[in-house]
C-alpha cells in the first residue's frame, strides 16, 4: 500500500474514529419498601483509558482558555542576576510538571489548527522538542535526575514520531500543514544531545535513523514551485522566512555534528531569507519582499520575524551586525504593539496581521540577536529585554502568548531559552565549501541537490 494511501486512510480514520463505549451492565431490580443504605467500602470503578488514534497516540484534550495578563510598565520592573536564577530554575520546575501525552512523553504545542479534530502532530513533535531542548541548555542538566529523565523520555518520543504517517514528508498533500515544525525541531533536539553527549545508550541507533530522516524531511518540504529554497508551513508556494530561519539554524547545528547536509538546500534557504528583506529592514510575511505591500510587511507587523531572518544570515556570512542591531531596536521600539496581539483570540489580526504565537517567538529570537552583537553592546540590550519580558510573567512564574492554558509549555520554554542565552553563547554558522572555478553556486538551479 502506497504512504499516501495509508496516511490519507489513518487521518479519516482519526477524524471520525471514537472509542467503544465501554458495556453497561443492567441496573439491578430494587426490592420494594424505603431505599437501603449504601454499602460501605465498595470500590470506585475503573478510570476510563484516554481514547487513541488507530497508532496508538493518546487523543489530547483541549485546554482551557486563560485571561490576559495586563503588562507592567516595563519601567517599573527591576530585573537582576538573582532574578534571572530563580525565574530559570522556576521555569524548569513548571515544565517539567508539564510533561503529558504518550508515556509521559511530549509538551505539545496547543493552537487553534486541527487536523481531525486533534493536535497535529507537527505540533506534538515540534512542541516537544523546543521544551526539551531548552530543559537540556538550562544548568546542572547532568546532576538532574527527574530533568534528565523527562528529556530522555521526549527525545524517545521525537526518535518514534518518524513511524507517524502524518510525519512523513512523503504523504505531504501541499497548502496548510505543520508536519514542518516537527521536523525542524526534531532534528535541533536530537544534534544538540549529540552535541552534549547526552543521547541514552537505548536511543543511539534510533536517534541516527530520525536524524537522517529529519534531514530527509527537510530535503523534501522544501519549496520548489518558481523559485526554489526555504520552508513553509501555511503553503507549498512561497518561503516564510519564520519558518526557514529555525530550519536552517537546525541544519547549521546537524552540519557542526558532522551530518551531511545539502550545500544548495541550505544556500537556496539563505536566498529566500534574502529575497524577505524590504525597505527598513522589515522581512514580509512570506516570498518576496518585492511581491507584498501592506501594513502586515510594515515593521510593527515583521518584527516577529526580523531577528531571527537577520541572525541566521549573519551566522551565515549574508548579513551585518548593523542589520541585526536594527531588528533588534525595531523590536524594542513597537514592542508595546506586538503587546497587543498577547493572549488575544484569532490569528492575523489587522491593521498589522500579527498573531499571537509570534510574541514568545520573537523574544526567542530577539535575545539570540542580542548575543550575535558586539560585547559592549549586550548589557545593555539584555536589560531592555529582560524588563519587556518580565513585565508579561504569569503569576505562576510561566509566560504564555496562546489564549490556550497549554501553550503556556511553549512560552516558558522560549523565555527560558532567551534567559539563557547569554550563557549558551552563540550558535553554529555556516560556511559552504568553496566551489571550483566555473562551478555554479550552490543556490544555483544548476547546482545538484
Amino acid at each position: 500500500m502506497q504512504a499516501t494511501t495509508l496516511a490519507l486512510m489513518i487521518l479519516v480514520s482519526w477524524a471520525g474514529w471514537q472509542p467503544d463505549a465501554p458495556k453497561q451492565p443492567e441496573a439491578p431490580k430494587q426490592p420494594s419498601g424505603p431505599p437501603s443504605a449504601p454499602a460501605k467500602n465498595q470500590p470506585r470503578p475503573p478510570a476510563r483509558p484516554p481514547a487513541r488514534d488507530p497508532l496508538g497516540w493518546p487523543m489530547l484534550p483541549a485546554s482551557p482558555q486563560v485571561q490576559r495578563v495586563e503588562a507592567t510598565p516595563a519601567e517599573k520592573v527591576k530585573v537582576d542576576d538573582r532574578t534571572i536564577d530563580l525565574a530559570v530554575k522556576r521555569s524548569v520546575d513548571l515544565l517539567l510538571t508539564m510533561q503529558e501525552g504518550l508515556e509521559n512523553s511530549e509538551w505539545p504545542y496547543e493552537g487553534v489548527y486541527r487536523v481531525g479534530g486533534q493536535i497535529p502532530v507537527g505540533y506534538r513533535v515540534g512542541g516537544t522538542a523546543i521544551v526539551a531542548m531548552s530543559l537540556l541548555e538550562a544548568p546542572g542538566y547532568a546532576e538532574d535526575g527527574r530533568r534528565r529523565a523527562a528529556v530522555e523520555r521526549a527525545a524517545k518520543f521525537v526518535c518514534g514520531a518518524i513511524e507517524h504517517p502524518l510525519m512523513s514528508p512523503d504523504t505531504y498533500q501541499g497548502g496548510y500543514d505543520v508536519r514542518v515544525w516537527g521536523h525542524i525541531y526534531g532534528l535541533h533536539l536530537l544534534v544538540e544531545l549529540k552535541k552534549r553527549g547526552a543521547i541514552p545508550k537505548p536511543l543511539a541507533e534510533p536517534a541516527e535513523r530520525a536524524i537522517a530522516y529529519y534531514l530527509q524531511g527537510l530535503k523534501k518540504l522544501e519549496i520548489t514551485p518558481g523559485t526554489p529554497g526555504g520552508w513553509n508551513y501555511a503553503s507549498e508556494k512561497t518561503a516564510a522566512p519564520f519558518v526557514t530561519g529555525p530550519a536552517l539554524m537546525a541544519l547549521f547545528a546537524a552540519r557542526a555534528q558532522g551530518y551531511a547536509v545539502d550545500d544548495g538546500l541550505v544556500a537556496r534557504g539563505l536566498d529566500s531569507l534574502e529575497r524577505s528583506r524590504g525597505a527598513q529592514g522589515t522581512v514580509v510575511y512570506s516570498g518576496a519582499a518585492g511581491a507584498r505591500s501592506g501594513q502586515g510587511d510594515s515593521v510593527p507587523g515583521a518584527m516577529g520575524r526580523m531577528c531571527v531572518t537577520e541572525s541566521v544570515l549573519l551566522l551565515a556570512g549574508r548579513g551585518g551586525v548593523e542589520r541585526v542591531r536594527n531588528a533588534v531596536d525595531k523590536f524594542i521600539e513597537h514592542w508595546a504593539e506586538f503587546d497587543k496581539r498577547r493572549t488575544m483570540t484569532g490569528t492575523h489580526v489587522p491593521p498589522y496581521m500579527v498573531a499571537p504565537y509570534y510574541f514568545m517567538y520573537g523574544h526567542r529570537y530577539a535575545a539570540l540577536a542580542v548575543e550575535l552583537l558586539p560585547e559592549a553592546e549586550r548589557a545593555g540590550y539584555r536589560e531592555r529585554l529582560n524588563r519587556l519580558m518580565f513585565s508579561v510573567r504569569s503569576e505562576d512564574g510561566s509566560w504564555t502568548d496562546r489564549v490556550f492554558k497549554r501553550t503556556a509549555n511553549f512560552g516558558t520554554a522560549f523565555a527560558l531559552h532567551a534567559l539563557l542565552a547569554p550563557a549558551v553563547g552563540k550558535p553554529a554558522g555556516w560556511a559552504p565549501p568553496k566551489a571550483p572555478a566555473g562551478a555554479p553556486a550552490p543556490g544555483d538551479k544548476g547546482a545538484a541537490g
